[in-house]
């Protein structure tokens, strides 16, 4: 879109924060660049210019503006809504990886090699992987830097940078302030943060509707892992250096975002999973726009505009989810989960006292003994091929998974039928397009609605959704009282 100059000049003069995270606009004048909605004067047309990156722009030579924060903006929504390579690219980016691994480990993953994969990145985004790291670790450092008490060299060395000298040096570029600089504008009225808790905002593009993303994630939680407490959605995470528990509470302009971590080197990839979890990233008025086109949708779009796809911060977690879920009820499913999570998951200490395991790993699940499964036997054999796979390697469900070849992988499973493959397709793989047409649900919203109650004629008619089914779906299924539509109370 940066390229489109005459629609990013009006989105800049207009302030249109929907366009957060979409572009960057870079003042030729002043050396800095902003989100599209910076409440500042807008500059004069023949003095912007415009990036598809904050890497981008720190490349070039522009400062972060210090009123509107470019750094903090949602994520483009265009790396949720691809599978080519940039946009896994950008989720393993997002996930950590150039950090944990270098540029090699991350062009391994796509398997690509790494000319291929900086060529491309360059191309669309204006940086190489490099380049998107080094301004995540910025943003990082920014957090921390504002967020907690914790020394320069521990949050240097916690936002990745390989030496207090990069840091300062990164900050000052970037901020055009020296991290003693930034701390020291910190409100100091603010109230004090608790001992090991990070408190953030995660921000999103209105609008939001909180009801089916919360209460999908309530009503499905998993006794020891996840809980509904005081008005926060809050679970135990399994990341890479560690574990960590948080809680997200909605409000009308941010989720409110409380974070124990047991390794600070985790806070990037604990943030860019919520959010993922979340669908933060997501556009709704794209997503709304085109949904309300079809006269059967568009009441329920005007009815709750800006539903999310409840989606999850582990793609293994959630594929074992899904078997244990097969025909049966959700509480059921419930069960199932909660006895190998008390069986087989690793305790953690919760200092709020509701929480007390990580989900079991796809390697402790593949070791245990398959009769002590309470299943029939077809389903037993559809769960232990499923853990026994996604242990050794040879099943990926990451964020860097190619959505068409995982759902073939899935599909050539025992026990694998189109339901199962298109929720993971849904909620894990995070494709916006699945489409659900067996689901009781869905069939039972379609006649309602008048729709096509047989799984090809419903799939025929939801071609005017795409590529947004995934959303269509959320709004069908709000037509039913199931408690994954509704906030608890």
């Amino acid at each position: 879109m940066h390229t489109d100059m005459e629609r990013c000049v009006r989105a800049v003069q207009s302030k249109d924060a929907r366009f957060d995270g979409w572009f960057f606009t870079a003042v030729l004048t002043t050396r800095i660049y902003c989100r599209p909605s910076c409440p500042v004067v807008p500059p004069k047309p023949e003095n912007m210019t415009f990036y598809p990156s904050a890497a981008a722009c720190q490349q070039a030579g522009f400062r972060a503006c210090k009123r509107c924060r470019p750094d903090t903006s949602p994520g483009s929504p265009e790396w949720n809504q691809r599978a080519d390579l940039v946009a896994r690219a950008m989720r393993l980016i997002g996930d950590g990886v150039v950090d944990r691994e270098g540029v090699p480990g991350l062009a391994g993953r796509l398997g690509y090699s790494i000319r291929q994969v900086e060529r491309q990145l360059l191309a669309e985004l204006g940086a190489g992987p490099l380049a998107l790291a080094r301004a995540q670790r910025a943003q990082t450092a920014r957090l921390l830097i504002e967020t907690t008490a914790l020394p320069m060299a521990e949050i240097a060395f916690a936002a990745g940078f390989s030496s207090i000298r990069t840091f300062n040096d990164t900050v000052r570029e970037v901020f055009a302030l020296a991290p003693s600089e930034l701390r020291d504008r910190v409100p100091k009225k603010r109230a004090p943060a608790t001992p090991g808790v990070l408190s953030l905002r995660l921000p999103f593009r209105a609008p939001l509707n909180p009801d089916n993303l919360f209460g999908h994630l309530a009503a499905t939680a998993v006794p020891g892992v996840e809980e509904w407490r005081d008005g926060a959605y809050r679970r135990t995470l399994r990341l890479p250096y560690g574990h960590g528990i948080v809680g997200l509470t909605p409000h009308v302009d941010h989720i409110a975002c409380r974070l124990t971590l047991s390794d600070l080197r985790d806070l990037p990839v604990a943030i860019s999973r919520c959010r993922r979890m979340l669908d933060l990233d997501a556009d709704p008025v794209a997503v709304d726009d085109q949904l309300r086109t079809d006269p059967v949708l568009a009441p329920l779009v005007a009815k709750a505009p800006g539903r999310r796809v409840p989606r999850t911060v582990d793609e293994a977690e959630f594929a074992v989810r899904a078997v244990l879920g097969q025909q049966v009820s959700t509480a059921a499913a419930r069960t199932h989960a909660a006895r190998l999570v008390t069986a087989h998951g690793e305790p953690v200490e919760d200092p709020e006292g509701g929480l007390t395991h990580l989900f079991p790993s796809p390697q402790a699940l593949a070791a245990l003994d398959p009769t002590s499964l309470a299943m029939p036997s077809t389903r037993r054999t559809t769960f232990t091929t499923l853990v026994r796979q996604l242990a050794d390697g040879t099943l990926h469900l990451g964020v860097e998974s190619d959505w068409a070849e995982a759902r073939t992988r899935l599909l050539a499973l025992p026990g694998f039928g189109p339901w199962t493959v298109d929720v993971i397709g849904m909620r894990a793989l995070g494709d916006p397009d699945a489409f659900l047409p067996t689901d009781l649900g869905i069939r039972r919203a379609a006649q309602e609605l008048g729709l096509p109650s047989t799984p090809a004629a419903l799939t025929a008619r939801a071609a005017a959704w795409r590529p947004w089914r995934a959303y269509a779906v959320q709004y069908l299924w709000a037509t039913d009282s199931h408690p994954i539509n509704f906030l608890p109370v």
